[in-house]
């Protein structure tokens, strides 16, 4: 037989050998470290024959899917574990996620992370234990006997999941069997390094109206000093969690009585988007965009012609009902079809065009319980919403200058290089998710592929993820947990403009309909916050910090003196606080270090009477005595450049 090696390299083998003795024929060395093994692009088992050609590939932690694997059987170690201490708990998915693994369960009675020593406890006797871990098929009849005699509902609903041909797969470890499609390692004894490491809810599927479980988030490495070091790296993660830091900060707060998903932002957080929103609006103005301002809700008649209440309807709030003599009205999901209707006022010509519409917009979304999270997905949100009408010829250039606003205040936030791009498609085997035909879409990406490479945009592509009227460019970044947002968009539209009758007049006094770009510049502002609070832990840059400066008086003599500066720097545009109550200086010091403010002025005796203020600044610490107008024009010329820390 013939073994072909990823690079293409032939081996020849004896007919028969097994899979991990094909790879030690590779490597001795790889064949120690195999967790995985793909023949002719199937995983099989180590005790598998071969025979044959067969393309061969053996997958250690260094490798993605390896570590996937590693972590996905750590997740089934965890749930046997769970099985063993608690034989009434009903197990629903463990897979393996970025950095570690998951499992959801339901308990019969509450578990609190003071559960973990025992969990982990057990969980190391069986990788102690060395067990083998077996795949096995069993019929659709057979699968589902087998979950009933061990009553597992949550598998039984799984199960139905599985298309009808498809094999139903089961992987055993000692007295533990579960309904999976792998891949696994070959037995417990593989996993060197793991810790649980959290506790929350979480909706079954997702769901607000199904039963509430309990997720066992846990992590797994190749060596012990692998696991430690991420352990530290994960405990930085969680002190710049915005959940918890903005609410530390006096960012944002959340109450039940004002709802999920409806966060009040506090004034220092509205304060840091009214900075961005105006500094994106004036960008923008820079760049030739229209200023609007539309309603937040409409009649569903908008909606109806724009295809969002036949693909987006259940995302939507709206009071009343179809089919009663009365009006259906809608909290806008996005301002699309304001904008459009804008548009239509007034016959346009070739010569007009392009135009670039932006708003800074609120809009409502209704999201499910189980995915809202702090600021990053919430129900109401700022958007900063705008769409660009343009001719054929112009789409490329276009989408260009959108791409690059995009870009600019990445950059001037310092997430530049906190993103990446994602080519969003359309899935042609789900075709009533989308309007347009095949031939159109087939078009619209086939362009957006070639402005994508021009540009040498270095992007990923993701079938299903495009709006129902066109493929996307989405700009992802990470949170602290490790899950993936889009923060910013670029669409193209080949659709709307039919819907709404949106025309100009072209050169040859034909009426022609345009192509639409949907984009966000900066995206949703309580999302980008989020992910600015974690980038700098809560200490921004000066520009868009809500506090820049705290004025200190070091006695009630000095009071008066510390309002003079605090008047001037006011008047010099920055924003200040003042700090004038009877504590010692080293106490309001240490506050607002907490609060992450930049700069603290201190006024003593001396420093009233010399006319100059003692500086600290947030990194550096004592920056000595300056005159007001020395320390005014270092900081506003801070602000002036977008200085990052």
């Amino acid at each position: 037989m013939e073994l072909i090696l990823k690079d293409g390299t032939k081996l020849a083998a004896e007919d028969g050998i097994t899979a991990i003795e094909a790879v030690k024929l590779i490597s001795e060395s790889l064949a120690r470290n195999t967790l995985v093994i793909k023949v002719n692009d199937e995983f099989v088992s180590f005790s598998d024959k071969l025979s044959g050609e067969c393309k061969i590939e053996a997958f250690t932690f260094a490798d993605e899917t390896g570590r996937e694997a590693y972590r996905h059987t750590c997740s089934h170690i965890l749930a046997q574990a769970v099985k063993n201490i608690f034989p009434t708990a009903l197990f629903a998915i463990g897979p393996a996620i970025t950095n570690g693994f998951y499992y959801d369960f339901e308990f019969k009675t509450p578990i609190t992370q003071e559960d973990f020593p025992k969990i982990e406890s057990e969980m190391a006797r069986i990788i102690k234990a060395d067990l083998p871990i077996v795949r096995s098929y069993m019929t659709r009849k057979e699968a589902e006997a087998f979950l009933k005699k061990i009553k597992q509902p949550y598998k039984i609903e799984l199960l139905g999941d599985i298309p009808e041909g498809e094999k139903i797969s089961f992987y055993t470890q000692g007295d533990f069997a579960d309904l999976c499609s792998g891949p696994h390692l070959n037995s417990t004894g593989k996993i060197k390094a793991f810790k649980l490491t959290s506790l929350t809810g979480a909706y079954w599927r997702g769901n607000e109206k199904n039963k509430m479980l309990t997720r066992i988030y846990g992590t797994a490495f190749d060596k012990k000093s692998n696991l430690e070091e991420y352990l530290v790296k994960l405990e930085e993660m969680k002190n710049r969690d915005h959940n918890k830091l903005g609410r530390e900060l006096g960012i944002f707060m959340t109450d039940e009585n004002v709802g999920q998903g409806l966060p009040l932002i506090m004034p220092k957080g509205a304060r840091m988007i009214q900075i961005l929103s105006r500094f994106v609006e004036d960008e923008e103005e820079r760049r030739g965009y229209l200023l609007t301002k539309t309603p937040s809700m409409s009649k569903n008649n908008l909606f109806i012609t724009s295809g969002h209440w036949d693909h987006y309807k259940d995302k939507m709030f709206y009071m009343g009902e179809e089919g009663v003599d009365e009006e259906i009205l809608c909290l806008r999901p996005m301002t699309c079809p304001f904008q459009f209707t804008i548009y239509k006022n007034g016959l346009k010509s070739y010569r007009d065009l392009p135009i670039r519409y932006a708003e800074t917009a609120q809009e409502f979304r209704k999201e499910a319980s189980g995915e809202m999270h702090g600021l990053i997905r919430i129900r109401q949100f700022t958007l900063s919403d705008g769409h660009i009408i343009c001719t054929h010829d112009q789409l490329e250039e276009e989408f260009h200058g959108a791409v690059d606003l995009i870009d600019y205040l990445a950059k001037c936030l310092g997430l530049d290089k906190d993103i990446s791009y994602r080519f969003s498609r359309w899935n042609p085997n789900e075709a009533d998710k989308y309007i347009g035909t095949k031939e159109e879409w087939e078009k619209t990406e086939s362009a957006m592929k070639q402005i994508l490479d021009d540009l040498k945009i270095d992007y990923t592509e993701a079938w299903g993820e495009a709006a129902f009227y066109g493929p996307k460019l989405d700009v992802q970044g990470t949170n602290v947990h490790g899950k993936e947002d889009t923060l910013f968009t670029v669409q193209i539209d080949f659709a709307l403009a039919k819907r709404f009758d949106m025309v100009y007049v072209d050169e040859n006094g034909d009426k022609v309909h345009p192509l639409i770009i949907h984009r966000s510049s900066i995206g949703c502002y309580e999302r980008t916050l989020a992910m600015l609070i974690e980038k700098y832990a809560g200490a921004f840059p000066l520009w868009f910090a809500p506090v820049q400066a705290r004025v200190m008086s070091l006695t009630d003599r000095t009071i008066d003196k510390a309002k003079e500066v605090v008047a001037e720097m006011k008047k010099a545009g920055l924003r200040v606080e003042i700090d004038t109550r009877s504590e010692k200086i080293g106490k309001k010091i240490r506050e607002a270090q907490l609060e992450k403010i930049p700069y603290m002025l201190i006024i003593g005796d001396k420093e009233a009477e010399e006319g100059v203020v003692a500086v600290r600044y947030r990194t550096e610490g004592d920056l000595g005595k300056m005159k007001l107008s020395e320390l005014i024009d270092r900081m506003t010329e801070e602000v002036r450049t977008l200085k990052l820390n």
